[in-house]
């Protein structure tokens, strides 16, 4: 995709350089390749991908570092590299742990780092409950069953660290409620008209 087209569909959640704009236009053409063979996204066209994909997960890690100094981040089940890879583009003094249990999707993310040459993403292509190390922030997107993934996201932040959710409006209560250890701050709406929110929770420095 033209990156002119790319930097004004990308206009209401961020601007981009040029460099950044052509690893985009990779990126699109190699999800889009490997998409007709197997499910990484139910979102075909590219501009909705650029919109959906791209424009929140580059709002989420705009937000993120504009809150904050993130060392490390990890994209907890990163699927098709969102809002990892992103984050990733848009921030390379951050090391970023791209966990993806589906040794499928796992090697499409092993292809795509290389491709875009990101020095600083690594991929754990095993189940979040086997990773050893934490991290300064941990984002999750799409979620479900908050009882379930919340606990596991939490444990793999560091204390003193950031959640962050990448959620439906209607998901924030359940969300809040399934941790109340958890110091949320008021949710923030994503650009683009979805009801989509951000809704990032500081874990407490004395919760391990």
């Amino acid at each position: 995709m033209d990156t002119t087209a790319i930097a004004q569909l990308l206009e209401p959640y961020i601007q981009l350089d040029e460099t950044r704009l052509r690893a985009i236009s990779k990126y699109v053409d190699l999800l889009l390749k490997w998409n007709a063979r197997m499910n990484l996204t139910a979102i075909r066209m590219p501009e909705e991908i650029i919109q959906r994909h791209f424009g929140e997960s580059f709002f989420v890690a705009n937000d993120l570092l504009a809150q904050g100094a993130v060392e490390d981040a990890i994209d907890l089940g990163s699927g098709a590299g969102f809002p990892g890879v992103p984050f990733a583009l848009l921030a390379p003094q951050v090391r970023v742990t791209l966990i993806e249990s589906n040794h499928k999707k796992a090697t499409f993310l092993k292809e795509l780092v290389f491709a875009l040459g990101l020095a600083n993403v690594e991929i754990f292509g095993d189940r979040a409950e086997n990773y050893p190390k934490r991290a300064s922030v941990v984002a999750m997107r799409a979620v479900e069953s908050f009882d379930r993934t919340l606990p596991l996201a939490i444990r793999l932040v560091r204390p003193g660290g950031r959640i962050a959710l990448m959620i439906g409006s209607a998901q924030v209560d359940a969300a809040m409620e399934s941790a109340t250890q958890i110091e949320w701050r008021d949710p923030v709406v994503v650009p683009g008209g979805h009801s989509r929110v951000l809704l990032v929770g500081a874990k407490p420095a004395k919760v391990e």
